[in-house]
């Protein structure tokens, strides 16, 4: 695989900003990323504006200064990623469904923060489990397929993050056993993000 360095991009997002930092990147020669590869992608860019969505979904009625400072922490780091992977895709490859991704991610944390810190962390803690699952499986295939380092690197970087964020919402939580209601809401969030990453690897 050839692979152009040094490339100069600059991101341009209504909701997506990133540090200066990432307008000098490295991008692949788009085209060639294998087809499977770019519908892996495509469901990272997709999860990604919706982990962006789900911290916004959070700010929108969190008051407690510590969920808070959680959030926005989290929210910047999920900035982050998103830019990583938009190196990574061509627009033409994204989701058709960014709308519906925005618009899920957002009531994933609006609709927990409104029944407090607790129930955030709790939904937070599942969907961090379900992506460190989602990247692992990427890792693999491009381990054992010899796939791309730089890409390769960039999704262990990613991964990494998500399983620090899954760990500091479990602390947060705490040891007592969660009520029925957040254990059944927890279990349709991982439903429908695995039913999310299936659609988005097509749409």
């Amino acid at each position: 695989m050839t692979f152009h360095k040094n490339t100069q991009i600059t991101l341009l997002t209504n909701s997506d900003q990133v540090n200066d930092k990432t307008n000098s990147i490295r991008t692949p020669l788009f085209d060639e990323l294998p087809p499977k590869v770019v519908a892996d992608l495509r469901t990272d860019h997709a999860g990604e504006v919706g982990a962006v969505n789900i911290y916004k979904g959070v700010l929108f009625f969190a008051r407690d200064p510590k969920l808070r400072a959680f959030a926005e922490r989290h929210l910047a780091t999920e900035e982050s990623h998103l830019a990583l992977i938009k190196e990574w895709l061509m627009p033409k490859h994204y989701s058709h469904l960014l709308p519906l991704w925005r618009i899920s991610g957002f009531l994933t944390g609006a609709l927990p923060a409104l029944f407090g810190a607790r129930a955030v962390y709790a939904t937070i803690e599942v969907v961090e489990t379900f992506v460190d699952q989602h990247y692992e499986h990427q890792v693999q295939t491009l381990e054992l397929n010899h796939g791309s380092i730089d890409l390769l690197e960039t999704l262990k970087s990613c991964q990494a993050d998500e399983v620090s964020h899954r760990n500091e919402a479990a602390l947060a939580r705490g040891s007592l056993k969660i009520p029925l209601f957040l254990a059944c809401w927890c279990a349709v969030v991982s439903w429908g993000s695995r039913i999310a990453v299936t659609i988005c690897r097509y749409i």
